[in-house]
């Protein structure tokens, strides 16, 4: 064989197996990683988005969930999302604040007046400034999902005014802005793996954590914490998130049927979750908790005003999409 033979010999054949590797990374399944239950909502969303791209692209495209955290926990999900270790997931904008500073910005208390609200904003100009600060970070939003309202819950006493929190240990998400929230509030902010709190509060370890409804149901956590006091002190939407290597690896024709089905996945993820949150509160309290509704947060809200000024000092180029997402809802 001579050297121009076996050069276009060489070369077809790593041709060859450039395409086949195309091939075989766009037809692999994509792994999806969940913290949560097979039925509950995020789940029903997920399953959504998994089932509409096979469809769409005619079996081309394949993803698969892993439901339970059974792929691991939240921070190391994150980072392997980040890193292509997995390759999508939903994560809450809570822990992603860890890695992009915009994504904090929904996690000051009280930024959101209520669910609704987050919806419009989210799906507006401030909500494609925070996926533009993911995707710097490795993730590619395609889309926020729903995750309620959160409030605290304890085994000692009703919540009724910030010095209530006095003394009690709270777990919190690995964001020092709860660290923060906790404090300002009087409690003792302890950050901590979901998957502990369980048994944290069975044990003592701590005497609280802060949740919406469904999570405090399926978690179990309403077995230990018998109170559940309605501060809805936070407002975290979810993002629908893929690894940005792999999304930019698709074609225009692929992206635009991830974003068609993730666009349909959000709106069954936010019906599911609507639905589920009632029923979740319908069954703790007749499991016997005690919920009180707070009818003024006003304390609640003048306790944050530390945690706000400590966020803009921090990340003074982030005021302007504070102040945006706050004028958004007037």
């Amino acid at each position: 064989m001579n050297k121009f033979m076996k050069t276009t010999t060489l070369t077809l054949a790593a041709a060859a197996m450039s395409v086949a590797f195309v091939a075989g990374a766009q037809a692999r399944e994509w792994r999806g990683w969940n913290i949560h239950p097979a039925d509950y909502p995020v789940s029903t969303g997920m399953e959504e988005f998994a089932r509409l791209i096979n469809e769409k692209s005619g079996g081309n495209l394949e993803a698969k969930v892993y439901h339970g955290g059974v792929l691991g926990d939240q921070p190391d999900a994150i980072q392997q999302v980040r890193l292509g270790g997995l390759d999508w997931a939903v994560f809450n904008l809570g822990p992603l604040g860890e890695v992009a500073p915009e994504a904090n910005v929904v996690s000051l208390p009280f930024i959101f007046k209520n669910v609704d609200a987050m919806h419009d904003v989210m799906d507006g100009p401030a909500g494609q400034q925070i996926a533009d600060g993911l995707a710097n970070a490795g993730l590619q939003a395609l889309g926020w999902y729903d995750s309620g309202a959160r409030s605290f819950y304890n085994t000692k006493h009703p919540i009724n005014t910030p010095e209530d929190l006095k003394g009690l240990k709270f777990r919190v998400m690995s964001n020092d802005l709860y660290v923060q929230m906790v404090g300002a509030l009087g409690g003792n902010a302890t950050p901590m793996p979901y998957g502990e709190v369980y048994q944290s509060l069975k044990t003592g370890v701590i005497d609280g954590a802060e949740n919406n409804y469904p999570s405090y149901d399926s978690s179990g956590h309403f077995e230990a914490a018998k109170y559940y006091s309605v501060t809805q002190h936070l407002i975290l939407p979810e993002c629908l998130c893929v690894n940005n290597a792999l999304y930019d690896g698709l074609s225009d024709d692929e992206k635009k049927i991830l974003q068609e089905a993730a666009d349909e996945s959000v709106k069954v993820q936010r019906a599911a979750w609507a639905e589920r949150a009632e029923q979740s509160k319908e069954k703790v309290v007749a499991a016997g908790i005690e919920v009180n509704e707070i009818a003024d947060k006003a304390a609640f809200q003048d306790a944050m005003k530390p945690v706000y000024d400590n966020f803009i000092k921090a990340n003074p180029d982030l005021a302007g999409l504070v102040k945006a997402i706050q004028d958004a809802q007037k």
